[in-house]
This record gives structure tokens, sequence and C-alpha cells, in this order.
């Protein structure tokens, strides 16, 4: 059986650049089919001559690392990715990969990490937030109904839909009218495990909460940056995006922006935080369950994903809004109640979300709808 493997772009390593990262390794013969590929940056991961990228890779750079201003564009690429030769092709979506097109013979099974949002139930505050003035908003709005009839469309392209969590699966169902199981992403316990022997069993007051995010609008980094300026505790924020010299500029001292960190001094900071803190709404959250398989406990708003893996007094605590105020009453509940949580109970928790489970689950769900190839 010959797989071929799809994703959005890589460009970046995220959360959901991680969960492709898996499907690499379960499949280590497929070629990897993508938009725009960054080999310096995506290289130790992907290597290059693995990649496929799409006819945008011949862009000028400035473009490509403005592919924003590619969007009228994007509905063409995956059309053009030359699939005949595949008996399975597994997309890894966020947005358009899902709309390749394959044989009639040929199994597509698409890993939704969401359903395109910006363009969907986010699209007002996304484009809000580029302000693009009027005549091109006007064009935008153009662009994004033209987008979002072919979003539509191209979903039916996918045989099987598997949705990275329940919140996910109610939108792909909402926006697509299409069923999918749900499979919760990987998270690597392996840095756990190893340090497990000499993680603490209590929580101390005087550690430092952190957060772990891209540094974009929708994340709501500002949210608790404000928070913890108001607060006076100390937070570190790991990651990179357009916000990173916004979100510097608004920090006090007591708040600790230190850009991008290797996964082994990622996983220190997790190591030895109080709290991680997570103030964005992701259709998952994978960061979440990282602080989690190390103990901490989570404060985060209670929508997406966190719903589905913070326990409200048992894994961290849940807030209503998001607003400086109703955030810093979330870390206020936290710190009265931390001797409450278990961090035993807490890394228990996170072994649900396992990378074995993970591939477990998908290569039970490949042989069953493939089992005539």
């Amino acid at each position: 059986m010959k797989v071929a493997l799809i994703h959005d772009y890589l460009i970046r390593f995220g959360g959901a650049e991680r969960v492709f990262l898996e499907l690499a390794k379960m499949f280590p013969e497929a070629p990897i089919y993508t938009f725009l590929y960054d080999q310096e940056k995506m290289g130790e991961w992907f290597p290059s001559e693995r990649v496929r990228p799409s006819f945008l890779q011949k862009f000028p750079q400035f473009l490509r690392r403005h592919h924003k201003w590619l969007l009228p564009l994007m509905a063409t690429v995956p059309e053009t990715f030359d699939l005949r030769e595949f008996d399975l092709v597994i997309s890894s979506s966020s947005a358009f990969a899902k709309g390749v097109i394959v044989r009639p013979k040929t199994t597509h099974i698409s890993y939704c990490h969401n359903a395109a949002r910006f363009l969907w139930d986010y699209s007002v505050e996304y484009l809000s937030q580029q302000k693009l003035g009027f005549c091109r908003q006007i064009l935008a709005d153009n662009i994004f109904s033209y987008l979002r009839l072919w979003d539509r469309s191209a979903s039916k392209r996918v045989d099987y839909f598997i949705a990275n969590s329940k919140t996910t699966a109610s939108r792909i169902k909402k926006y697509y009218d299409r069923d999918s199981k749900v499979i919760y992403p990987p998270v690597n316990l392996a840095a756990v495990q190893e340090h497990a022997a000499n993680s603490s069993p209590v929580i101390s007051d005087s550690d430092y909460f952190l957060i772990v995010s891209q540094f974009t609008p929708y994340k709501k980094i500002d949210i608790a940056v404000e928070a913890f300026n108001k607060l006076g505790l100390p937070l570190v924020i790991i990651g990179e995006g357009p916000q990173e010299e916004y979100l510097r500029n608004l920090a006090k001292p007591n708040v600790k922006i230190l850009g991008w960190q290797s996964d082994q001094e990622t996983a220190m900071y997790y190591k030895n935080c109080y709290a991680f803190v997570f103030p964005g709404e992701d259709d998952f959250g994978i960061a979440p369950i990282e602080a989690m398989s190390y103990g901490k406990p989570v404060v985060a708003f209670n929508a997406g994903g966190a719903q589905e893996t913070v326990l409200p007094a048992m894994t961290g605590e849940l807030f209503e809004a998001q607003t400086p105020e109703v955030l810093a009453d979330g870390i206020r509940r936290l710190r009265e109640n931390h001797k409450n949580y278990s961090p035993l109970v807490i890394r228990k928790w996170a072994e649900k979300f396992s990378a074995e489970r993970f591939r477990r689950e998908f290569m039970e769900f490949v042989n069953k709808v493939n089992s005539g190839i």
C-alpha cells in the first residue's frame, strides 16, 4: 500500500506539526507534501529529501514569509499535487490540505486540527485583527466568502475525518455536515519518564507560572500578561510569533518573555513551574497536556479542548471569560487549592494522551477503513 502525507505548512514547529511528525514516523516511506517548507526550521524533523513543497515554494522569500498575502491562491494549491500513484492519502489539516484530489479508488483520511476556524466562527475577529481598512476589508470579505464555499466543497473530497477533539468534531458536523472519529493528539511523555524521579512531590509557592505558545492574537497571551502585571506574580512565557514585540512592551519586570526555546530547555521550565496558564481557545491544546504530564495543574479558559482535558479541582481550574480580571480570579482559586492537587494524579491523567495510544488508535482506524486495499 502506497501512502502519501499532506500538511498545510511546514514553516514552524507547533502542536499540529508535532502530531504530523508522529504520522511521519508511523509511515516512514511516505512522501510529505506541503504548501510551504522552511528547511532551516523544520529540516531536523522533516528532511528535505522527503518533502515535496507546492509551487508556492518558488515565490520570493518575502512572500513566503507573509503567506497570508497568498490566501487567494490557497484553494488552488492542494489541487495541484499529483497523488495518482497512492492508495492511501492522509492529510493533516487546519485549513486547506484536506482539499487534495485523489483517484476514486484512493482512500483519503483527514486528521482535522480545526475546521478552518479563521474562515468560519472566528472570521470576524480574525479579519478585524488584520486592520485592513475599508477597501481592503471589502476585498477580504469577498475572498473569505469564496473560500468558505470552497472549504465546504473540499470537505466532501475527504472519505473519513478524524477530529482531534469532541470540540473539533462538533465543528466538522456544523460546517461540513460530516461525521468524524475522535482521536486525541499524541503527547510525548518520554521527557516525563526521564525526569519523573527528580520531580518535586509538592508544588512550591515560590515557583513561576508558565505559558508555552505561539504569539498570535487568538492565543490571548496579552490577557495573561495584563493579569500577571496586576498580580505581581512571576510568569515565564516561551514561544515566538508576530505579537512578540507587543507582548514585551506590555510586560512588567515580573513577566519574563524568553522567546523560542529548545524542547530540552522547555522541558525544564515545565518541570520546575508552579502551574501552567492557557488563556486562549484551542480545539484541543497540546501544551496544557504537556504541563500536566509533569504533574502541573493548569489554569485554562473554559472553552474548546480545555473542557475535555482540564478537570476542575483535579488537574486545574477553568475561568469563564477572556479578561485579565477573570483570569486573575482563576489564578487565585488555583493558589488557594494548590494543596489539593496531586502531581501523581495529574500525571496519570496526562498518560491518557500518550503517543503510544495515538499510534494504536490511528492504525486501528486505518486498518478498519482500508481493509479492502
